[in-house]
């Protein structure tokens, strides 16, 4: 094959979506599929980098459930090597079920922008026993690296009504909540399976959303609790979720459908983030809804409902939501449909999306986080079967 018959083959596998990983010491930026729905309105355009992070040669990520990215663009995840079988996990076997690769990444991973591994470090000996039991969480679930240096994680597994607080060396600090305790919307110190967590403002804000349904605010500086809230700022439902939340349940398309107007928050509360202007977004990922608020002090206001997709079932579309350095655009993880949205802020007019299904660069499977560095570039981390952390170079915007 000549060299430019090579060229016209990578333009057209890139052109049709499918996406294709550099070979070595060729460029690792990959075209990706998007979609502009507003040829009125400049949307950024992004290409994937098919050799971001790198990971030590015998290394594997399992899911990938939080994503973070700290005041100096260096990208946090936490994933859960739990979820590796020992076929993919092979050298962590005893013995060796394989050779040469590969052995499960720890829990808490940093990376530089570049995606140099700079630090990595988790598991049950990091954080403290209370009754006996460890109180490190048996399913991690969210990551937030503050501006103060320390980093949150959280977990949704069997028991997991917590979160902890870690210096950036992993060092436990503190916690909300105990593991193997809940009790409630309305508790003030106990938590229901978090699944996300915002500390910004003064305020430690922990989406409280796999068996309670609500948003609750503790003070950053002694985790006293300040208040709790459901859908449209009102007090939480009293209904939780029964059960603790089954994985293998997830991708139902016969869960009852999304209700976008529903008066209480769905059974996934799935992130809470602070935006320009003094909003606080909120995904109520079960009913296909950002609900945006404002806070001022001691008042709450419900400022609007965002939907996205409302037809969609199974895993549903309001995963997760990222912003502009600028505060222009507003960014929303799908997914079931295998896509970031992309929305002008503050009109919520949806501009566009990219990506779609499927396990090549710029592809998605189980979309679950979304973030933003200083420089406008977006990462993306998946869970579900496809246990990766991709990022999306900003290469200009649209004409």
């Amino acid at each position: 094959m000549s060299e430019q018959m090579f060229r016209n083959v990578l333009s057209w596998l890139a052109l049709a979506g499918a996406g294709f990983a550099a070979p070595a010491g060729a460029e690792s930026l990959v075209r990706i599929e998007s979609e502009h729905l507003a040829p009125d309105v400049p949307m950024p355009l992004f290409q994937a980098d098919a050799e971001w992070p790198r990971l030590p040669a015998d290394t594997i990520l399992g899911q990938v459930p939080g994503l973070s990215v700290d005041g100096e663009d260096r990208v946090w995840i936490v994933q859960r090597p739990n979820s590796l079988n020992q076929h993919e996990a092979g050298l962590a076997q005893d013995p060796p079920t394989t050779q040469g690769c590969c052995r499960p990444a720890p829990h808490v991973m940093r990376f530089s922008a570049d995606g140099q591994l700079l630090a990595a470090w988790g598991g049950p000996e990091l954080a403290p026993s209370r009754n006996g039991e460890t109180q490190w969480p048996s399913n991690v679930h969210g990551i937030f690296a503050a501006q103060d240096g320390t980093v949150w994680i959280g977990g949704n597994g069997k028991g997991d009504h917590v979160v902890l607080n870690f210096t950036a060396e992993g060092q436990y600090l503190r916690q909300i909540g105990k593991r193997g305790r809940t009790a409630g919307n309305l508790s003030r110190d106990s938590l229901g399976n978090p699944a996300d967590i915002s500390q910004t403002g003064g305020k430690v804000l922990v989406a409280d959303g796999y068996i309670n349904k609500r948003i609750v605010a503790f003070d950053a500086a002694d985790l006293s609790f300040e208040r709790t809230w459901g859908a449209y700022g009102g007090t939480p439902g009293a209904s939780v979720r029964a059960q603790p939340f089954d994985q293998s349940q997830a991708a139902s398309t016969r869960d009852g459908g999304a209700d976008p107007q529903a008066r209480e928050f769905g059974d996934i509360v799935h992130c809470v983030e602070r935006g320009p202007d003094a909003l606080i977004y909120v995904c109520d990922r079960r009913n296909n809804r950002i609900q945006v608020f404002r806070d001022e002090g001691e008042k709450l206001e419900f400022v609007r409902d965002i939907v996205i997709a409302p037809e969609t079932g199974g895993l549903r579309t309001a995963s997760d939501v990222a912003f502009s350095p600028d505060g222009q655009f507003l960014y929303v993880a799908d997914m079931a449909n295998g896509k970031v949205w992309v929305l002008l802020r503050e009109s919520d007019r949806v501009i566009g999306s990219f990506g779609r299904n499927g396990r090549y660069p710029g592809q998605f499977i189980w979309l679950h986080s979304v973030e933003t560095d200083s420089l406008g570039n977006v990462y993306t981390s998946e869970v579900g079967t496809g246990r990766r952390v991709q990022k999306f170079v900003l290469t200009g915007m649209s004409e």
